[in-house]
C-alpha cells in the first residue's frame, strides 16, 4: 500500500455490522513497513487473581469499536490521516503458562518495534504492559501515564512476581520506566496494609489518589501530568478499573468511587501535542461481566483517544 494507504472502513458507506470486526474498523495488515501504528490484541489473563475473562477483551473491543468514527471532536485529530494504522492481530499466548506467554508477547512486540511501528493494545490483564515495555523500552526508560484504581507496585502477589499487581514495580526495577516520570491517577482501592504503596513513595512515583484528584480538580491534575511527564518518551497504560464501575462494570476487580469516562477523555485529549508518546494499552476488560456492553464501548473510545495522541505525536516528530 502507498503512504497513508491504510484507511479504515467508512461507516458512512459500509454499515457498521458488515465486514470482519477489527479495532476501529482499521484494515488488517502484517507487521511490516509502512506500518506506523500497530493495533494489537493481547488475550492473556493468567496474571489476574480474582475474576477472570480479560483474555476475551480484544474480541469484545474489536466488536464494540465498530462505533468509532475517524475524527476527534475536540482536538480535530484524524489519526488515520496522520499515520498508517492497522490491526495486526493478536500477540501469541500460551493459555497454560504465564512464563511462555510473557516471553511470546515480548517477542511479538519486539517485532513491531523493529519495523519502527508504535503499539496500541487491548489486553488482557494488567500484566500485559510489562512484556510490551521490555520490547519497546529496553534502550531507554520511558515515562508512564497510568490510570488505575491500584498502584500495581507489589513485589510479590499470590507468590508470584509477574502478575497484574506487580508490573509497575518490575518495570521500574528493570530500568524500563523512569520513576520520576510516572504519574498514576485514580488510585483508591482498599489496601492489604500500610506498605501497599510504600514502593511508589520510595521510588518517587507521582501517585494521585481519587481523594487528591477531587481536591485538586481535573485541570490541575492535567497540568501536573504534563509537568511530571515532560517532553521525553511516554507510554500510556489504562486499567479500565480506573473508571467507576457504573461506567466500566466489566472488569476483574471493580472499585467504587472512580473516574468518569468524561474525565478520562478530557485528560487524554489534553495530552495532545504535549510530549513524545511511544504507545499505549487498555487492559482488564472482561466482556462476560459487561451485560450492557458499556465497558467494551468505553474501552474502544479510550483506544481511539490514545490513537489520536500517539498519531499526532508521531506525525509531529517524524
Amino acid at each position: 500500500m502507498t503512504e497513508r494507504g491504510y484507511q479504515p472502513h467508512d461507516s458512512g458507506a459500509i454499515p457498521r455490522y458488515q465486514e470482519v470486526a477489527t479495532f476501529m474498523r482499521a484494515v488488517q495488515a502484517p507487521v511490516a513497513p509502512p506500518l506506523d501504528i500497530a493495533l494489537v490484541g493481547v488475550p492473556f489473563d493468567l496474571g489476574a487473581t480474582y475474576r477472570l475473562g480479560a483474555r476475551h477483551g480484544p474480541a469484545g473491543v474489536r466488536e464494540a469499536s465498530r462505533l468509532i468514527r475517524q475524527v476527534n471532536p475536540t482536538t480535530g485529530i484524524r489519526p488515520f490521516q496522520l499515520c498508517n494504522i492497522a490491526d495486526v492481530g493478536d500477540a501469541p499466548v500460551d493459555p497454560l503458562s504465564v512464563e511462555r506467554s510473557v516471553e511470546w508477547i515480548e517477542q511479538y512486540f519486539a517485532a513491531i518495534h523493529a519495523v519502527g511501528a508504535l503499539p496500541i493494545s487491548i489486553g488482557g490483564d494488567h500484566t500485559v504492559p510489562l512484556p510490551i515495555l521490555r520490547a519497546i523500552a529496553g534502550d531507554r526508560p520511558v515515562g508512564l501515564f497510568h490510570i488505575d484504581a491500584h498502584a500495581d507496585t507489589f513485589d510479590e502477589f499470590m507468590g508470584t512476581r509477574v502478575n497484574h499487581a506487580t508490573f509497575v514495580r518490575r518495570a521500574v526495577e528493570e530500568g524500563l520506566v523512569d520513576p520520576r516520570r510516572v504519574i498514576q491517577i485514580g488510585l483508591r482501592g482498599t489496601r492489604y496494609g500500610d506498605d501497599d504503596i510504600a514502593f511508589g513513595d520510595t521510588a518517587g512515583l507521582r501517585m494521585v489518589t481519587m481523594d487528591e484528584y477531587e481536591e485538586m480538580g481535573r485541570s490541575a491534575v492535567i497540568a501536573e501530568a504534563k509537568r511530571v511527564l515532560g517532553d521525553g518518551p511516554t507510554y500510556i497504560t489504562i486499567d479500565i478499573d480506573g473508571l467507576d464501575p457504573t461506567e466500566a462494570p466489566g472488569t476483574g476487580v471493580p472499585e467504587p468511587g472512580g473516574l468518569s469516562m468524561r474525565d478520562l477523555q478530557v485528560m487524554l485529549r489534553n495530552l495532545t501535542g504535549s510530549g513524545t508518546f511511544v504507545g499505549g494499552d487498555v487492559c482488564e476488560i472482561t466482556p462476560s461481566l459487561d451485560p450492557t456492553g458499556i465497558t467494551c464501548i468505553n474501552a474502544a473510545n479510550v483506544m481511539f483517544e490514545i490513537a489520536c495522541v500517539v498519531a499526532e505525536s508521531r506525525a509531529r516528530l517524524k
